[in-house]
C-alpha cells in the first residue's frame, strides 16, 4: 500500500529556538485541502536511552523530578546525543554519566519515534550488559537518584503505570519478547 504525504506546505518560519530544540511553525493544506498550521519540535540532540541488566538480573533505573511535568519519575538512564556522536557512544556516555555503570556487552534493542505527532525526534535504546560499577557525573542540570532492583519488578512498573517515561516504558516491555529475557519475564 502506497502512502504518499496528504500533507501540501506553503510556507514555514522558525518560531523559537535554544541549545536543545528549535520549534518551526508551518502554513499547510491539511489532508482535506482546507489551510491550517503545524507545528514542528526538532531536537538538536537525538535521544538515547540505555537498559542496563547485571549478571543478577537486576537492572537500574533513575529518579529525578522532571520540570516539564512538574512531577518525578523513574526511568531507564537516558539523555540527549549530539548529531555528530554514534547513538552507542552516545549510550555509553549517559550510562557512565548518570548510573557509574559501564558495560562490556551492548545490543541495539530498538529505535522509536518519541512523540511523531510533534516532533521528528528518533531514540535508540540499547541493552546493556556485563556492568562494571564507577563513579558517575551527572549534568549540573540533573539531581539523580539510581535504584538497583530486579528486573521483573521494573517490567512491572512499567505494566502499572509506575514509570510513564515513554522511552523507558518501550524499553522494558520489548524485553518481553527478547529471547535472552522472555522466559524470566514470563507471567508479568
Amino acid at each position: 500500500m502506497r502512502k504518499d504525504n496528504p500533507w501540501t506546505t506553503l510556507a514555514s518560519q522558525e518560531v523559537y529556538e535554544n541549545p536543545w530544540i528549535q520549534l518551526t511553525e508551518y502554513q499547510v493544506l491539511n489532508p482535506r485541502g482546507a489551510p491550517g498550521i503545524y507545528g514542528v519540535v526538532h531536537f538538536k540532540n537525538r535521544a538515547i536511552g540505555v537498559l542496563p541488566i547485571d549478571a543478577a538480573g537486576c537492572t537500574y533505573l533513575v529518579g529525578q523530578y522532571r520540570y516539564a511535568l512538574g512531577a518525578y519519575s523513574w526511568e531507564i538512564p537516558m539523555g540527549g546525543s549530539p548529531l555528530d556522536e554514534s547513538p552507542l557512544e552516545g549510550a555509553k556516555r549517559e550510562l557512565a554519566e548518570e548510573t557509574g555503570l559501564r558495560a562490556r556487552h551492548w545490543e541495539s534493542l530498538m529505535d522509536l519515534h518519541t512523540s511523531n505527532c510533534v516532533t521528528d525526534e528518533v531514540g535508540h535504546v540499547f541493552l546493556a550488559e556485563d556492568l562494571q560499577s564507577g563513579s558517575s557525573e551527572p549534568d549540573e542540570t540533573e539531581q539523580l537518584e539510581v535504584q538497583r532492583l530486579p528486573l521483573g519488578d521494573a517490567v512491572a512498573m512499567a505494566l502499572d503505570g509506575r514509570i510513564t517515561d515513554a522511552i523507558s516504558v518501550a524499553a522494558l516491555l520489548r524485553l518481553l519478547r527478547h529471547p535472552r529475557y522472555q522466559d524470566r519475564l514470563r507471567g508479568l
